[in-house]
């Protein structure tokens, strides 16, 4: 039977300024699931991980934990900036949680290293951030959280801002990390081809308030390629969960705004 890893039960969250970000949301996720969150801006997908990750308070309801984490859950946090120290070396960067934890540094810096090998980073030890791409300081990000050897990985949009080229080939070593470490990943998106191509489920969230409603199995196997997504499967999968990202935005008897083409500003 699945194992159940994050369950959220009827949380809301609602800010002092009385924004309601989310109104009863309901979602399980299992161990070793890769589930994207998908919504229009400002239906609470961001609230959600914070939320999750204890950087915030909710209203009502509960989030409660499976057994099958260590009593501390370890968890990490990818954001959608890299947030680096511009002072420090990568490895430095990648430390730093080890180091506010004490763990002895001549153990982080082991620690660090199989970090880096990890996501292609070896070499770049002595290297500052305003020396890499955009695309090597988000690898520098995902092996900070990745240096905590966390169960549970929370990434919130963290390749919006990259090209399409560099924000594909992370997609794909992103996910080729997660089949050999099988952590539970939660990952938010506004890309829907991204959220198929890399996730056993899309939740598909409405805003005003923020709630679950549509949860979309993807059904095809790994590893995924880029056969995948040029398939009849993946194009099925992309239409089912933007039709549903519609319903979400406009109702179900409701259609888009069209606008006039070739109309001046």
């Amino acid at each position: 039977m699945p194992t159940p890893v994050i369950t959220l039960r009827q949380v809301s969250k609602v800010y002092t300024n009385g924004t309601v970000a989310l109104q009863d949301m309901n979602m399980t996720i299992q161990e070793g699931e890769f589930v994207s969150l998908v919504g229009p801006s400002g239906c609470g997908k961001s609230t959600v991980l914070r939320l999750i990750a204890g950087l915030g308070n909710m209203t009502t309801g509960s989030i409660e934990w499976g057994q099958t984490l260590t009593e501390n859950h370890k968890l990490a946090f990818v954001f959608q900036e890299p947030a680096l120290m511009p002072w420090a070396t990568v490895m430095d960067n990648v430390r730093l949680p080890l180091k506010l934890a004490g763990e002895p540094k001549h153990k982080a810096d082991q620690d660090v290293l199989e970090s880096l090998q990890l996501v292609g980073l070896r070499g770049f030890e002595r290297s500052f951030p305003r020396e890499l791409s955009g695309g090597m300081r988000m690898r520098v990000s995902i092996a900070r959280a990745l240096v905590t050897k966390p169960q549970v990985l929370l990434m919130d949009e963290p390749f919006g801002a990259l090209d399409e080229i560099t924000r594909s080939k992370l997609n794909s070593d992103v996910l080729e990390l997660w089949q050999e470490k099988r952590w539970t990943v939660v990952f938010v998106t506004h890309n829907i081809y991204e959220a198929v191509y890399l996730s056993n489920r899309v939740v598909v969230m409405a805003a005003r308030p923020g709630r679950v409603v549509a949860d979309i199995p993807i059904d095809a196997p790994y590893p995924r390629s880029e056969e995948f997504r040029t398939s009849m499967l993946y194009n099925t999968y992309c239409r089912e969960v933007s039709a549903r990202l519609q319903e979400a935005m406009y109702g179900v008897d409701h259609h888009p705004p069209t606008f006039a083409a070739g109309r001046s500003r």
